[in-house]
């Protein structure tokens, strides 16, 4: 029955009792006439406050909610465009809940709705709410101080979001408090101490902002807390030790990814029911403290990524309800003892990667029979991988690269069925492959001492990705059927080895190879085109091998980077380049020692888009574009002056164009002087002729230059000083004259780089230019003035001294450069490294975001 209903029964009602009453005092009715409206205007004073207590209500939290939607800018599935309408009951609205006693608004659920947008001050009106999640969106900006009216919250999570300032201090004023979320954001500052006064709190995750600061010590007045997330953060200092006394309930500690140093606080171990504690990838060192072992509960064990040292302490080893320990990227050492894993029946990870363990491994091992990750990867361990490797069933991943392991690999790895992994490389494994388990997926056993053929059961591992055999002694041909796996296989790796045939011409369309190595085999023939159905190729290295064929203008429709033919007998012209043709995304192309004629490639040089704005690019490792998770590393050899060496992880910055010891004649195209990004140019022991493009000064990133061994003549271009970077350089065995430029990296090249240019003169070279050769090249005007005569001439002076110096010096830095290391190309290296800088875990810590 409606209010105003009710309201008029009630006054008909006791304005007929008021009639009874008045004739029983036998009052004539005309003079009761004042008293009807008199009971309609008392009626009113005490029913109009009861519409306004409910009416506002109501509308209050709709305005609210409408005033939220407006605040939206962006709502690509239309939820609150088409669904929240004043024409509809709020608490029918999506994601609004409302509470069956006051039917006001409790619940605000817009999870992962893709909306943006800020959050409006109203929104503190909705004075039930209970439960603010609004995470997976992208509200940004500030949050409304107005929010702390909200009195009954009990949950707030505004996680991946794009939240920006200092976390709130009127945070701690929810008394009802359970659950407090703010991961993914962009908050900064410290985090405020006014959150030990949420006494109810219980969940407090703030992973992966931009906090500062150490843990505050009020963190140890939530007795109630259970998780404390607050990795991927910018927090420090040593971790406070007293909280710990005062945290009996916690069950999950994540400090991950932040600059903590200092020890680990035995203090932990009086958080009795902890069952996860990450601190990786932090500054702590010092030892593991023995009292972690008196966390009985202890699940998940994470302490890679530090600077811990000395010995596991054995008490670990007897928390038998241990699933995960990671322990790599430390400093550990010792030898691991045979029955260490006795207890641990429920472990599933174990990482002790990249530490300096020495010995065997445990025997105890094998007997975790639940065991799915093992990595013992770079450390000192030695002997035989034991038979008994086969009682680890469900084993899935297997590392055990960078050790001293020697024998052969046991055949009954094929035998392993859950096996997705074996990385074996860098250790000195004899005999023949084993056949891989059909269910791999990475096979790596490079760098070994292997000998014998590819199995043909190879090709029956039909999820293959990565097949890494290099440096080896296998011999035999590359098994045709490879082609057939290629809709897998991502990483080819065969060089170093006494390959001979014919490269597999059976790469079908969908082909997914991104890396294919064959480098210093013994392959002969020419090359399948078949590769163009392998639309990702990436790197292609074919050098020192006995390939015959011209040279592959078919692949410049590939976005193909690097290309080395180097050293074999490809030959012909490549300056009749087909339009069609690209090599657009071509960074280092190497044809040296082979048999190319013509002119060098006008065309080709023009599409090297890459080369041109290199530097516009983020320095990153190539493989890391393609590849989060990966288990190998881009490799190529770069030969410069007669010097080869092996880059592992190619930067996307590094650039190189080497067409030597070929037989290319004609002039070196302007239009090289275009590719601004490049770092690396030889064209040396060709039958170049005609002079050096000035332009060639335009190349400011260039720090290799060698056009030694040509038929170039005329004199050096002063522009070539512009190259700042220039830290090689070799302009020997030509026919130059003239005044050698000066200044900048000029200053600092020795006679050797001179050699065999008799009509060349002035520094470092003892010839000395006469007035002609002066003033043609760089002419010097004197000034009247006898005082600045006699300054130009003192500072000439000091400058032929300074010469006669460094020719000296240089000449004894050459003595040492062919007989010791390359420090100059090092120097090259470190430059392009510096520019990256990257705080890349090598394998990333999981993360399990809340339900």
């Amino acid at each position: 029955m409606k209010i105003e209903d009710r309201g008029s029964r009630i006054i008909v009602v006791i304005f007929k009792s008021f009639q009874i009453r008045l004739k029983l005092r036998h009052i004539p009715m005309e003079d009761t006439r004042f008293i009807l409206p008199l009971m309609v205007v008392m009626l009113l004073h005490n029913f109009v406050p009861s519409f306004s207590m409910e009416s506002p209500n109501i509308t209050t939290d709709r305005l609210a909610l409408l005033a939220l939607k407006a605040h939206v800018t962006r709502d690509p599935q239309n939820v609150l465009a088409t669904n929240w309408s004043a024409a509809t009951s709020v608490c029918n609205w999506i994601g609004v809940s409302c509470g069956s006693k006051h039917r006001r608004v409790t619940a605000l659920n817009l999870i992962s709705m893709s909306l943006t947008g800020t959050i409006p001050p109203i929104l503190g009106n909705l004075s039930f709410l209970t439960s603010l999640n609004i995470r997976n969106n992208s509200f940004h900006a500030s949050l409304p101080i107005e929010l702390v009216n909200l009195r009954r919250l009990k949950l707030i999570d505004i996680g991946s979001n794009s939240f920006s300032g200092e976390i709130p201090s009127w945070f701690g004023s929810f008394p009802e408090l359970q659950n407090l979320f703010l991961y993914g954001n962009n908050f900064t500052g410290v985090i405020p101490s006014s959150l030990g006064d949420l006494s109810k709190l219980e969940k407090l995750v703030l992973y992966n902002n931009s906090l500062e600061g150490q843990i505050s010590k009020a963190i140890g007045n939530l007795s109630n807390l259970q998780w404390l997330y607050l990795d991927y953060n910018r927090l420090s200092g040593h971790l406070p030790s007293d909280i710990f006394d005062h945290l009996p309930k916690l069950r999950q500690l994540g400090l991950v990814s932040n600059q903590f140093s200092g020890r680990i606080p035995a203090s932990l171990s009086n958080c009795k029911e902890l069952e996860i504690l990450y601190l990786s990838n932090n500054s702590l060192n010092g030892s593991v403290p023995e009292e972690i072992g008196n966390l009985t509960m202890l699940r998940e064990l994470y302490l890679s990524m530090n600077n811990l040292e000395g010995s596991i302490p054995s008490s670990i080893f007897n928390i038998s309800t241990l699933q995960v320990i990671q322990l790599g990227k430390n400093n550990f050492s010792g030898h691991l003892s045979s029955d260490m894993f006795n207890h641990l029946s429920e472990l599933q990870s174990l990482d002790l990667s990249q530490n300096q363990f020495s010995g065997r491994i445990p025997t105890s091992l094998f007997k975790c029979k639940e065991l799915q990750y093992l990595y013992l990867s770079y450390n000192q361990l030695k002997g035989t991988v034991p038979v008994e490797i086969r009682n680890l069933t469900w084993l899935t991943e297997l590392a055990l690269d960078h050790n001293n392991f020697q024998g052969e690999i046991p055949p009954i790895i094929g035998n392993m069925s859950f096996l997705g992994v074996l990385f074996l490389p860098s250790n000195n494994f004899t005999g023949r492959l084993p056949s891989p388990p059909p269910s791999l997926r990475w096979f790596m056993v490079s760098d070994n001492n292997l000998v014998g053929d590819i199995p043909s059961s190879i090709c029956n591992v039909r999820s293959l990705q990565g097949l890494s055999l290099f440096k080896n002694n296998l011999v035999g041909t590359i098994p045709q059927c490879l082609g057939n796996l290629s809709f897998s296989l991502v990483d080819l790796e065969l060089q170093m080895n006494n390959f001979h045939g014919t490269i597999p011409g059976n790469f079908s369309e969908g082909c997914s190879l991104r890396n294919f190595n064959l480098n210093s085999n013994q392959l002969k023939g020419s090359l399948p085109r078949s590769w163009v159905n392998c639309r990702d190729l990436k790197l292609l290295d074919l050098a020192n091998n006995n390939l015959n064929d011209t040279f592959p203008h078919w692949l410049g429709i590939l976005d193909i980077e690097i290309l080395v033919l180097r050293s074999n007998r490809f030959y012909g012209r490549i300056d009749n380049f087909e339009v069609t043709s690209s090599f657009s995304h071509l960074r280092i192309i190497d044809l040296s020692h082979n048999d190319f004629i013509g002119y060098l490639p006008m065309k080709f040089f023009e599409n090297l888009h890459a080369i041109r704005d290199a530097n516009k690019r983020k320095a990153e490792y190539m493989i890391d574009l393609y590849d989060e998770d990966r288990f190998y590393d881009n490799s190529v050899l770069i030969t410069t002056k007669g010097l080869e060496l092996q880059f592992i992880d190619i930067l996307t910055t590094f650039t190189a164009i080497d067409f030597s010891s070929n037989r290319f004649g004609g002039q070196i195209p302007e239009v090289l002087g275009e590719l601004h990004s490049l770092l690396v140019l030889n064209l040396s022991h060709n039958s170049l002729t005609g002079s050096i493009p000035s332009v060639l000064g335009n190349l400011s990133a260039l720090e290799s230059l060698d056009l030694s061994s040509n038929k170039l003549q005329g004199r050096i271009p002063q522009e070539l000083v512009n190259m700042i970077f220039l830290e090689v350089l070799n302009l020997s065995q030509n026919h130059f004259v003239g005044q050698i430029p000066q200044g900048n990296q000029f200053g600092t090249f020795s006679n050797d780089s001179y050699i065999g240019n008799l009509g060349l003169c002035g520094l470092p070279l003892s010839k000395k230019c006469d007035d002609d050769q002066n003033s043609e090249t760089h002419p010097i005007k004197f000034d009247e003035d006898d005082d600045t005569t006699r300054e130009l001439n003192w500072k000439f002076s000091i400058l032929m001294g300074y010469g006669c110096g460094l020719v000296l010096g240089l000449s004894m830095g050459y003595i040492v450069f062919t007989t010791g290391k390359p420090w100059w190309f090092i120097r090259i290296i470190e430059r392009v490294l510096q520019k990256y800088v990257t705080g890349k875990n090598r394998r990333r810590q999981g993360r399990k975001q809340h339900n």
